[in-house]
């Protein structure tokens, strides 16, 4: 099979793990310290956001969500880490092009060390936002046992934005176009998650619509992990993971059938 072929050759070889932890800790390092503010633009960023959205929706729009910041806060790193590994990956086969043609990697390593670059930037967000939860916002319940389901969603996440990044980067070498139609895509899914709203009121407006976005699910799970001291809506997370696997499986047949013919299409 075309799947079972790329995950063969990812698996040849020796020393993958070190290697792709190596090229990810040296992509993070390089994205950030060419910045004047170096790794601190990493923490400020999502703080940033945070503050204007909570500008236009807490205090113009006047949200009665409690603990609005640290709701603001989950959703948009979680938003962010997928939106920095799909957007920041359509190009990446034509962009990385010599690490493939001119050496030994294998085309899925190139991947992983990206998305795994964008893991130590999430992990530095989310480090701060446990500490803005749990040290600033009053009102909230503490750490519990049940903030450990991050890591299961993060994995389904991860799972998602790789394949999302497999089939992108591998239109893109027959149509150009996909980073434009991505952007639009993106820009209007992202009004549809509920990223800035109540859940009640994201349900009531777009009735099971958490069970049609993948991002949506992970996002309402998250918050009731981290926020809510609950356990996921175990349904939800199902419907997800079925999601991002089938996808990655869509992905893996366009790398075989496409991302071969890269060097010479692009």
């Amino acid at each position: 099979m075309l799947t079972s072929h790329t995950i063969k050759n990812f698996f040849s070889g020796t020393n993958k793990l070190e290697r792709l932890w190596l090229m990810a800790k040296i992509e993070f390092k390089l994205r950030y310290y060419e910045n004047n503010l170096g790794l601190l633009w990493a923490l400020l960023k999502p703080l940033m956001d945070v503050a204007i959205y909570y500008m236009v929706f807490k205090v113009i729009l006047k949200s009665d969500i409690p603990a609005f910041a640290s709701f603001l806060f989950i959703g948009l790193i979680l938003w962010n880490f997928f939106i920095e590994s799909t957007s920041g990956t359509i190009q990446i086969l034509q962009t990385k092009k010599y690490l493939y043609e001119y050496s030994n990697m294998n085309k899925l390593e190139i991947y992983l060390s990206t998305l795994m670059s964008n893991t130590i930037g999430f992990f530095f967000n989310l480090i701060m936002f446990i500490i803005f939860l749990n040290f600033i916002e009053s009102d909230m319940m503490g750490l519990s046992l049940l903030n450990f389901w991050i890591v299961p969603l993060f994995l389904n996440l991860f799972i998602l934005s790789l394949a999302m990044s497999l089939i992108l980067s591998c239109i893109y070498v027959v149509a150009k176009d996909i980073t434009q139609i991505w952007q639009v895509f993106t820009s209007g899914l992202f009004f549809l998650s509920p990223i800035f709203y109540k859940l009640s009121l994201f349900k009531q407006a777009l009735p099971s619509f958490e069970y049609a976005n993948p991002i949506a699910g992970i996002i309402i799970n998250a918050r009731r992990v981290m926020m809510e001291n609950n356990l996921p809506d175990l349904e939800l997370l199902v419907f997800d993971f079925g999601y991002a696997i089938f996808l990655l499986f869509v992905g893996f047949i366009l790398l075989n059938k496409l991302g071969a013919k890269a060097a010479e299409k692009l």
